[in-house]
């Protein structure tokens, strides 16, 4: 279920809201490194590595819901704050990451 926490500047969510928001049109963000992405990925996840958030920041689409995504959660919620910081505000991050996608039998892309 949805958490916001009124210190953090983002929505942390669970997989099957996180499923849910990507069919209904929000942007996926993969913030892992490349292998780690090419290893297996959210279908449709951008890959933009953590460190390279706030850097490419106009790449972020802002009319949308922006889902982060990481291994367990940790460096998405960094994401998040560096997204924050760019002065997006539709920001959600995924918990348990790719790891909690792969384990409730999402399909991921290689």
């Amino acid at each position: 279920m949805a958490r916001k926490d009124p210190r953090e500047p983002f929505t942390r969510i669970d997989v099957k809201e996180a499923e849910e928001m990507k069919t209904s049109g929000a942007a996926v963000i993969d913030v892992r490194e490349p292998h780690e992405y090419t290893a297996g990925h959210v279908p449709g996840a951008t890959l933009i590595p953590v460190s390279t958030v706030y850097a490419r920041r106009e790449e972020l689409p802002r009319d949308k819901d922006l889902v982060f995504v990481c291994a367990v959660g940790q460096r998405s919620a960094l994401a998040c704050e560096m997204a924050a910081a760019a002065g997006l505000t539709r920001l959600f991050n995924l918990e348990g990451g790719t790891e909690a996608w792969t384990k409730a039998g999402l399909p991921v892309e290689k």
